[in-house]
């Protein structure tokens, strides 16, 4: 058994072993090849042709490698050995031609065996064998095309190179064709022998003539052109010159012409500007001034008010203080009657027939004196309303007076308050100023008036306090003679025995009742006096306020009729309105008066007017002769103005300005007429 597997190992690794050195031998025998070459193995009897690896046996087989990659053979003809073309013009041209063995086993073995597997690879050797070919084929293809064909198809010569030489090459294949150079021959390297290039030199010349004439011909129109250009855009140039020294003149004259306009627009503005602020400055003048004195006659009248508010309130605190302390006295009173009354609990009934009596006397005198007193009170009460009655009346009918007094003053004020004003009109600012200072003294005297008022509401007030401390005093006179009877009705009960206890007990009831009527009755009278005051006060502030109303009425009415004194008018209206209209009216008539005064332009416009040469009412019949009522009563003062004189006359614009400046411009004539004829009227008053 170890013999047979001993064996068998051995075996095995002999197997093994030759296995091994067979791999190795084929290994080191097996020759491979390289892209683009070709392994080609002499054999015994055949040859063999491999293009990726063999084994090659020493000895026996004989390898040899052959390059088949592309290879390139450059063609250059130039000079006089040029390319002549079908026009017999000779062309420089140098062109390569890309050749390869092609890879099959035949062709390999034909090139192999025609060239050697050496020079077959060698590049001299492949020019050598193909250059005679590629020459002889470039010139046919060559005459066939004229030069100018061969710049512009260039792939057709390629291809009919191609075509000529063919691709089988016995053994070598033509890939392709690639035109490096190609550019004619220059005339000086030209054979002029050479009937070719005597052909070829008198085509260039003729060529070449008639190009530089073209080219001399459009180098001439060339030049024409741009001086033709030049003079037009130099005529452009200075048309467009004048066109802007035009412009920039007249838009010179423009911008002065508006800036001289702006210039006189603005001038006129501001001047309108500063007439408006100082009249706002004046009437804020005016304004302060009236707020001023107002704010002074409040102070005045609410110091008046504060002090009577005061001494009411320390009247009122000391009339507290007086009844808190008639309480204490009652609340001791009290206490004291309820001593009494225990003492007397000890008495009852001993007294009892005493009580009894004396109890019917007391209210039999009780009795008595209650119709005493409620008579007393109702006489009083009766005399007290018919003097309220009559005290009213007589304040009412006062009252009326004196309203109807003052509203007779007022509008005297108010005439001489115009009076006041008509003669301050010859300075249109300085007698409104006047006006405003007459204003501001009849509110002085207003506040003069108020002041008086008050004084006797203070008076009045301190009578009222006097009458109330007198109510007081007999308040307390009589309280403290009642409790004097009291003290008095209790001893004579203490010595009466128990009866007087009862006694003294009703009159303490008693005396609580009558208290407690008195206490009311000092509300009432309390009550009643105040709102006396408060009617009296009331009362002179307003005869006061009518009073001052009365006085600048009274002012105002002194000023119009001193005005209009001399005057032929009816007034119609009443209170404050017909004094404004009648101080607008004459202030518009004082301003055209000064217009007229002292404006040239006006004088010389309306001279023949003025003079009696010429009649306003012929012209403005003669200027509004195709206008209707109504379109005269809606005519403006401008557009009567541009109707009357002729258009662009200086003095038409010196004259509307002057209405622009007086507030005149756009007011119709129908309302400027009714101002002139106040105005004439005032006039009429002044002569």
């Amino acid at each position: 058994m170890d013999v047979v597997t001993t064996g068998l190992g051995l075996l095995l690794l002999s197997v093994l072993v030759v296995a091994i050195v067979v791999v190795v031998v084929l290994s080191r025998l097996f020759r491979k090849v390289e892209q683009g070459k070709a392994l080609i193995v002499s054999k015994m009897r055949k040859v063999d042709v491999t293009f990726t690896g063999q084994v090659v046996l020493p000895v026996l087989h004989k390898a040899e490698v052959m390059d088949i990659s592309v290879k390139a053979i450059e063609i250059s003809r130039t000079g006089r050995d040029g390319l002549i073309c079908r026009d017999n013009i000779r062309a420089d041209i140098r062109i390569s031609f890309f050749i390869r063995v092609n890879k099959t086993v035949e062709d390999v073995i034909r090139v192999a065996q025609a060239i050697g597997t050496a020079r077959a690879s060698d590049k001299a050797t492949m020019q050598e064998l193909f250059n005679a070919k590629f020459s002889e084929a470039l010139k046919t293809v060559g005459k066939q095309m004229d030069f100018a064909d061969l710049y512009t198809k260039r792939d057709e010569l390629r291809f009919k190179i191609i075509e000529i030489i063919g691709i089988d090459l016995n053994g070598y294949s033509l890939e392709d064709a690639a035109i490096d150079y190609l550019e004619q021959t220059p005339v000086g390297q030209l054979d002029a022998g050479n009937i070719l290039d005597a052909q070829g030199i008198r085509k260039i010349t003729e060529l070449t003539a008639i190009e530089n004439v073209r080219t001399n011909e459009f180098r001439q129109n060339e030049q024409k052109e741009i001086t033709r250009q030049n003079v037009d855009a130099r005529e452009a140039i200075l048309e467009l010159e004048r066109r802007q020294a035009d412009a920039e003149i007249r838009q010179r004259r423009e911008v002065e012409t508006a800036r001289a306009r702006e210039e006189a627009e603005t001038a006129r503005v501001v001047e309108e500007e500063r007439l408006r602020a100082q009249s706002a400055f004046l009437k804020t003048e005016e304004q302060l001034g009236i707020q001023r004195e107002n704010q002074a006659r409040e102070v005045a009248v609410a110091a008046k008010n504060r002090e009577r508010v005061i001494a009411v309130e320390n009247e009122r605190i000391e009339k507290d203080r007086l009844l808190e302390v008639i309480a204490r006295e009652r609340e001791t009173e009290l206490t004291r009657i309820a001593a009494d009354k225990e003492v007397e609990n000890e008495r009852r009934d001993i007294a009892e027939v005493v009580r009894e009596r004396i109890a019917v006397d007391r209210t039999v005198a009780e009795q008595e004196e209650s119709i005493k007193r409620l008579r007393a009170v109702e006489e009083a009460e009766r005399g007290r309303q018919a003097i309220v009655i009559a005290a009213e009346a007589e304040a009412q009918e006062r009252l009326v007076k004196d309203i109807k007094a003052a509203e007779a003053a007022e509008q005297a004020a108010v005439h001489r308050a115009a009076e006041e004003l008509t003669l301050a009109e010859a300075r249109n600012k300085a007698a409104d100023l006047e006006a405003r200072s007459k204003i501001r003294l009849a509110e002085g005297i207003r506040a003069e008036a108020a002041a008086a008022g008050l004084a006797g509401v203070a008076v009045r007030e301190k009578e009222a306090e006097v009458i109330e401390k007198a109510g007081r005093a007999e308040a307390e006179a009589t309280a403290a003679r009642l409790r004097a009877e009291a003290e008095g009705a209790r001893e004579l009960a203490l010595a009466r025995a128990a009866g007087v206890g009862e006694k003294l007990k009703a009159e303490a009831a008693g005396l609580t009742e009558k208290a407690a009527a008195m206490a009311a009755l000092d509300e009432a009278s309390r009550t009643h006096e105040e709102y006396r005051l408060r009617l009296e006060a009331e009362k002179e502030i307003r005869l006061a306020g009518l009073d001052a109303q009365r006085q600048v009425a009274e002012a105002q009415a002194a000023v119009l009729a001193t005005g209009l004194e001399g005057a032929d008018i009816s007034i119609v209206g009443g209170e404050s309105a017909f004094f404004d209209r009648i101080v607008g009216a004459v202030s518009m008539g004082r301003a055209v008066d000064g217009f007229m005064e002292n404006s040239q332009t006006a004088q010389a416009l309306a001279a023949s007017w003025l003079d009696g040469s010429g009649s306003f009412t012929d012209d403005l019949t003669r200027a509004v002769a195709n206008t209707s009522a109504a379109d005269v009563r809606d005519l403006t003062v401008s557009a009567l103005l541009a109707k009357l004189m002729p258009a662009g006359s200086g003095q038409l614009d010196a004259l509307m300005s002057k209405a622009r400046e007086l507030g005149l411009a756009d007011l119709p004539v129908g309302e400027l007429a009714g101002k002139t004829a106040v105005a004439g009227v005032n006039g009429a008053a002044r002569d």
